[in-house]
């Protein structure tokens, strides 16, 4: 019930540790998310809101802040929780091969393996079908592969 809430203060930690992209693009998936489900923020919680809007606005700038603020709008809430979940902190993986998938990307190869189409795979994964081929779009380019087909052969030699 209080998504936009977890978003406001996943957004104001991740500015306290000068992560303001981030904190903008989650602000703006709270916003939009306050918009489609009529949630109020609470007052005391407003004088916070404030202060995080201002300092990301000012750490950014305004154009880079409307950027971040607009892409975090375009996020259904389904699709800002996986933002957020994913976090920002230093990359461990490696940037191409099997070992660069994303969990969720490997959730995604394993459905892809069992015959399920984009929607099917989102209604399993809570992913809106294309948040489903967006990672369908990372697996190609991290494995350099063009099908479905290729994904699940992949697969099948990494099971």
């Amino acid at each position: 019930m209080r998504v936009a809430d977890t978003l406001e203060w996943l957004a104001r930690l991740a500015a306290d540790d000068n992560n303001h992209h981030y904190a903008a693009r989650l602000l703006g998936a709270a916003h939009a998310t306050r918009q489609r489900m009529g949630h109020a923020r609470f007052p005391m919680y407003q004088t916070g809101y404030d202060v995080a809007v201002m300092s990301v606005r000012d750490a950014l700038g305004q154009d880079d802040f409307d950027i971040a603020w607009t892409d975090g709008e375009a996020l259904s809430a389904e699709e800002a929780i996986a933002y957020a979940q994913r976090g920002r902190g230093e990359r461990k993986r490696p940037t191409s091969g099997w070992e660069s998938l994303t969990p969720m990307e490997r959730d995604v190869v394993r459905l892809v393996s069992e015959g399920l189409g984009n929607k099917d795979i989102g209604a399993r994964l809570f992913v809106s079908p294309r948040t489903v081929q967006t990672h369908l779009t990372h697996v190609y380019a991290k494995l350099g592969l063009t099908s479905r087909v290729q994904v699940a052969q992949e697969a099948a030699h990494h099971t």
